[in-house]
């Protein structure tokens, strides 16, 4: 192999670890530009979600909220998805949008953040990661470490990306955080860590969950409204009490809390559940069924 050759191979791997790949585009959404765009405006025009297109800006000068996003496949969660991202719509696009998602590979950190990665692709674009904001949040929070394995098969912050890039006019920065410790103290810390870092700021918190994990259509309903009161009560601890009390198989139970708890730090103190559905709603099978639910918390 010639010197030059080996330099190419030497920058392209390089700048492959630098940038994350779309690694769920053509399975968990479209992989293709155009369809990727008609996928996400049939989740916006469903009847399981908002049951039309966003229509644009409607309180620029308004705090914007932050959010609860399920993020299975956009056939199933898609419309749940939508009816949160069509409230964000309305408000003037974020500068930084931080996405917490619970880690389902257990690879990685206990709360992992991006290291060399610094752009994350989907087929709608790259998104830049913001490091300024991450290297002020690990000096805040010892416990959120820099590792890109965290991220390197996550698909629970991947999956909010189109959404995001195809309801917002401008550019955004994206603070990706993957929780494999969701503990209530951990959680409840890294809510007030970032209510720290977010004060007056054009920020955006999601929390990213899919709630009751493969029961019956009746059973996860009952289970999930039972935790989606004591979100919309702004209540972590019950909701972790409710969660363990019932065995609630939802998974991102750590980043809806540090969401709750970032939200009210930052005097967000209402909330409103703004969709439930399940699985079984979408495909008609509903013995066995997986839960989702949206929600936003506003001033």
């Amino acid at each position: 192999m010639s010197e030059r050759v080996r330099k190419i191979n030497h920058l392209q791997s390089q700048r492959n670890f630098m940038r994350r790949q779309a690694v769920y585009a053509g399975s968990f959404y479209d992989g293709r530009e155009k369809n990727l765009i008609e996928s996400i405006e049939n989740c916006f025009k469903n009847d399981l979600g908002p049951e039309s297109l966003p229509e644009g800006v409607q309180y620029p000068d308004s705090p914007i909220p932050y959010f609860l996003v399920p993020h299975a496949g956009f056939m199933y969660s898609g419309p749940i998805a939508a009816s949160s991202f069509f409230e964000m719509s309305k408000y003037k696009s974020p500068e930084t949008i931080v996405i917490i998602g619970p880690n389902h590979t257990g690879f990685g950190a206990d709360i992992g953040v991006p290291d060399k990665m610094t752009e994350w692709e989907t087929p709608l674009g790259s998104v830049k990661i913001n490091h300024e904001f991450i290297d002020k949040l690990m000096e805040l929070n010892s416990q959120v470490r820099k590792n890109d394995s965290s991220h390197a098969r996550e698909h629970s912050i991947e999956v909010q990306l189109p959404f995001l890039q195809y309801i917002l006019s401008e550019p955004f920065q994206l603070v990706p955080i993957a929780m494999m410790n969701q503990s209530y103290d951990s959680s409840l810390l890294l809510g007030e860590t970032l209510a720290k870092l977010i004060q007056n700021e054009n920020t955006v918190v999601i929390a990213s969950s899919d709630f009751t994990h493969f029961e019956t259509h009746d059973n996860a309903k009952k289970k999930d409204n039972q935790v989606l009161d004591a979100i919309g009560k702004m209540d972590a601890k019950s909701m972790y009490e409710i969660k363990f009390k019932l065995n609630v198989s939802m998974c991102g139970y750590g980043p809806i809390a540090a969401t709750l708890e970032a939200a009210k730090q930052t005097n967000r103190i209402n909330s409103k559940i703004l969709n439930y559905a399940t699985s079984g709603d979408v495909s008609g099978d509903r013995n066995r069924v997986v839960g989702y639910g949206s929600a936003m918390f506003y001033k």
